[in-house]
C-alpha cells in the first residue's frame, strides 16, 4: 500500500511531563491515541465516536514496538505523525513519529491494530467504509 501521512503539530504540556520537564513516556501512547482518533474523524462523517459508539467496531492493539530517540520538553512544538504501512482484511499497521521542529526524530513507534466486535470481542473484517477512506486518502497522496 502507497503511504499517507496524517499530521498534526503539537506544543508539549505541563500534564504530559515527569518532574524533569520532559514527555513522560506513556503520554506519547496518550498523543498518538489522540491523533489515530483526529485521523478517523477526518477520514469518516461519523468520525471515531461513530465506529466505535454507533458501530461497535473495536480498534484494540495487538503489538506495539516504540523507539525513543531524543526528549521532548514542556513547551517544544513537535510534528505528530502517522502513516498507513499495511492494510489486511482485520488488521492495519502503522507507523508513528514525533518529531522535533530541528527535525530530531524523538520517538517512533510502529502498531498494529485489530478491528473487533465490541459486542462479541471477536476480530471482524476492517469496516468497508473505512477501508474505502484509507485507501482512497493513500491514492490522494502518491506521488
Amino acid at each position: 500500500m502507497t503511504q499517507h501521512t496524517f499530521e498534526r503539530k503539537h506544543k508539549i504540556h505541563f500534564s504530559e511531563c515527569d518532574p524533569a520537564g520532559i514527555v513522560f513516556y506513556p503520554q506519547y501512547f496518550v498523543l498518538f491515541n489522540d491523533l489515530i482518533e483526529s485521523w478517523i474523524d477526518e477520514l469518516l462523517p461519523e468520525g471515531y465516536h461513530g465506529v466505535i459508539g454507533a458501530r461497535r467496531v473495536g480498534m484494540p492493539t495487538v503489538h506495539l514496538e516504540v523507539d525513543f530517540k531524543a526528549i521532548s520538553k514542556m513547551g517544544e512544538e513537535v510534528r505528530l505523525s502517522l502513516d498507513v504501512e499495511r492494510i489486511g482484511g482485520k488488521s492495519l499497521t502503522l507507523a508513528w513519529a514525533c518529531t522535533g521542529e530541528d527535525g530530531v526524530v524523538r520517538m517512533a513507534a510502529r502498531q498494529t491494530i485489530v478491528t473487533t466486535s465490541l459486542d462479541t470481542h471477536e476480530s471482524i473484517a476492517i469496516p468497508e467504509a473505512l477501508r474505502a477512506a484509507i485507501e482512497q486518502a493513500a491514492a490522494s497522496h502518491k506521488d
